[in-house]
């Protein structure tokens, strides 16, 4: 390896064999209790809970940590309702024949449609953006390297920091997002990612059949 500028690895854990295995099956045990949810509460959520959260997601690994995102946590009932009235009328047209009959027949086991309320009903959205240009300092104006893959690993880190937090989350991508940046007032250095609906579930929130099918480890994995 190359010489460079380096700190001695302080904050690593080793935990005996048992308890490796014992902590790997709690998580496993704890994460597959995670579910999307399209029926949320309007309940309050702190403000401080989303910033850990937003926080635990900017540890990420990142090319050339660069750390290529930008989260856009809005709890504005104004706003939500813009970004509603955007997104659904763009579903609207993709559900009336925009998004192709093997796509929309794909979610028809999920039941969704074009109405969105819970964009403003759930007490947060967090708008993910990603970022072409930047660095590690918030004036680098570099080329950032594998971007997408890069906020793709953050918003895992996030979406699994709300759901230990106690909450449940629900990602929405409407196509176009363009909007969002509008609303959200980003530059053009910045490209709307995904759509984060965040808060507590609904009394009656449920959970499709469809969504809780699981492939086996042997059909996601192979051991060599």
């Amino acid at each position: 390896m190359k010489p460079h500028d380096s700190s001695p690895l302080s904050d690593y854990i080793e935990y005996p064999a048992h308890e490796m295995l014992k902590r790997s099956e709690n998580f496993y045990q704890e994460i597959k209790r995670r579910h999307s949810i399209r029926s949320f509460s309007n309940r309050p959520v702190a403000r401080e809970v989303i910033e850990n959260c937003i926080k635990a997601a900017g540890t990420a690994p990142s090319g050339a940590n660069h750390q290529p995102w930008h989260f856009v946590a809005i709890s504005d009932p104004e706003i939500k309702a813009q970004i509603r009235e955007q997104a659904e009328t763009h579903e609207k047209s993709f559900y009336q024949g925009r998004g192709g009959d093997e796509w929309l027949t794909a979610l028809k086991p999920l039941g969704t449609d074009d109405n969105k309320p819970y964009l403003t009903h759930a007490p947060w959205l967090i708008a993910i953006f990603s970022e072409k240009k930047g660095g590690i300092h918030a004036e680098d104006k570099n080329t950032n390297y594998y971007v997408h893959e890069s906020v793709g690993i953050a918003t895992g880190f996030l979406i699994n920091a709300l759901h230990t937090s106690g909450l449940v989350t629900l990602i929405h991508t409407p196509k176009p997002m363009s909007f969002l940046s509008k609303i959200c007032n980003r530059s053009e250095n910045d490209r709307a990612y995904m759509l984060l609906i965040v808060g507590y579930p609904d009394e009656n929130a449920s959970v499709p059949h469809h969504a809780q099918i699981k492939k086996s480890i042997s059909e996601i994995s192979t051991f060599l």
